[in-house]
């Protein structure tokens, strides 16, 4: 049966930084689902409803905004254990909080618990699709989509590969990684909306012979996305530079490995050079800024107007890189986007922030043609946000009059979980 989601709709057709007609706004509008879980018709209710069969769903929302379901390109599901951990820098935080929760997923059992709170806090936020780290453990990658594929979601995710500076229980080889991503692929990738992530955690953790194997995998199996961190901390890219002597820099040590390249996406990218901005534009890489974790940490603030010189742009996503960063919602994630940004002399509207969220994050992936946007074809991945969630909201909302750039503002600095009224994956209900 098909089901209709009704209420205030609001989608992007492009980035609202170049082209301000790319907000779509249908102030009481609605989407048809079909039988797969796509969006089949979207338009004015009064004539997508028109001549429904009396028995079809249809959810109202009259009062909330209607969105693609958020996207977030830079998480860690192992890590959930680690988040808010006090007082340490990358190195040291690794060390002493994340790498101690990750070797948990040597079990199976915790592994399948772990997924199950994930991505339930994932659809408590509004996140509806994401780009995961799991554990060195191939187990931690098979229970995540294990449970993103009976929850019908789109999860791109990947075992880390790491061979050496990490506890024993988090270690492989060059041979034992390749081998089980290669397995991992071919149970996953593909099947249903899951895809697979080739995952070299960064330089520090990987010699050159296992870069060289992630190498491999990304050449036989192109349609595979890859992930890695680049300059997050200045302690990281003098210890890479030292293991990787031969390297122009830590952008250049991934690109003499062949791991650059349109579906790489490389999370923070803080401390780089004229240089490596351009290798990052040439290779069209994404760089996933995560605003939270880098301020968490200490590590610097993303320079987004470097990075979008119209000279040599790189390609810019969102992430909430939890446990670094502190917040599974995006709307926190966006936020302190907002801050960083503003501390550089850049501003970040609220119709920027929420393209970057759905549409931006979902190009930055290439997947603009199944998610990001409220388009017929795309699977109805959707999230109803209400402005008006907390009695501070409430408050600043009574002053905003109708323009909905100021409330999307509103939602972007104010906004959390309280403000998910509804999360639907392929136009089910999944969170409420």
């Amino acid at each position: 049966m098909t089901r209709a989601i009704r209420g205030r709709l609001v989608s992007f057709a492009g980035d609202p930084a170049h082209d301000p007609r790319a907000v779509c706004y249908r102030p009481d509008g609605a989407i048809l689902i079909d039988e797969g879980g796509r969006i089949s018709t979207v338009g004015d209710a009064r004539d997508v409803l028109a001549g429904l069969p009396p028995q079809t769903p249809i959810d109202h929302y009259p009062d909330h905004l209607i969105l693609p379901g958020l996207i977030d390109t830079h998480i860690h599901y192992v890590q959930v254990e680690a988040i808010a951990s006090f007082g340490a820098q990358l190195l040291d935080w690794l060390n002493n909080y994340a790498f101690v929760a990750e070797v948990k997923f040597a079990d199976p059992a915790v592994a399948a618990r772990q997924a199950r709170f994930f991505l339930d806090e994932l659809l408590r936020n509004g996140t509806t699709t994401a780009l995961v780290y799991c554990s060195v453990h191939p187990q931690s990658a098979d229970a995540l989509f294990a449970e993103a594929e009976r929850r019908h979601m789109g999860v791109i995710a990947g075992k880390v590969m790491m061979d050496r500076n990490a506890p024993a229980g988090l270690t492989d080889t060059a041979q034992s990684s390749y081998d089980d991503s290669k397995a991992l692929i071919g149970r996953w990738h593909g099947r249903g909306r899951l895809r697979y992530a080739i995952t070299p955690r960064f330089a520090i953790t990987s010699t050159p012979e296992q870069l060289e194997a992630a190498a491999a995998l990304k050449r036989e199996h192109p349609d595979c996305h890859v992930q890695t961190h680049l300059s997050e901390n200045p302690d990281e890219i003098a210890t890479t530079l030292r293991l990787y002597p031969e390297a122009a820099s830590y952008t250049d040590v991934y690109h003499r490995h062949g791991l650059l390249g349109p579906r790489t996406v490389l999370g923070h990218c803080i401390h780089l050079d004229e240089a490596e901005r351009e290798l990052l534009s040439a290779t069209r890489s994404v760089a996933a800024f995560c605003p939270t974790s880098n301020l968490f940490l200490g590590s610097g603030l993303f320079d987004y107007a470097a990075m979008t010189d119209p000279r040599r742009p790189v390609r810019v996503a969102i992430a909430s890189d939890v446990g670094g960063g502190t917040s599974y919602s995006m709307l926190q994630t966006a936020n302190e986007a907002y801050k960083v940004l503003a501390l550089r002399g850049v501003k970040l509207p609220g119709y920027q922030a929420f393209h970057m969220m759905t549409r931006g994050n979902a190009e930055a992936l290439g997947l603009e043609h199944e998610i990001g946007s409220l388009d017929p074809g795309r699977y109805a991945d959707v999230v109803v946000l209400d402005s008006r969630a907390t009695p501070a909201m409430r408050r600043r909302m009574a002053a905003v009059e109708d323009r909905l750039d100021e409330e999307l503002f509103v939602l972007t600095t104010m906004g959390d979980d309280r403000s998910v009224k509804a999360t639907y994956v392929r136009g089910e209900l999944a969170a409420a």
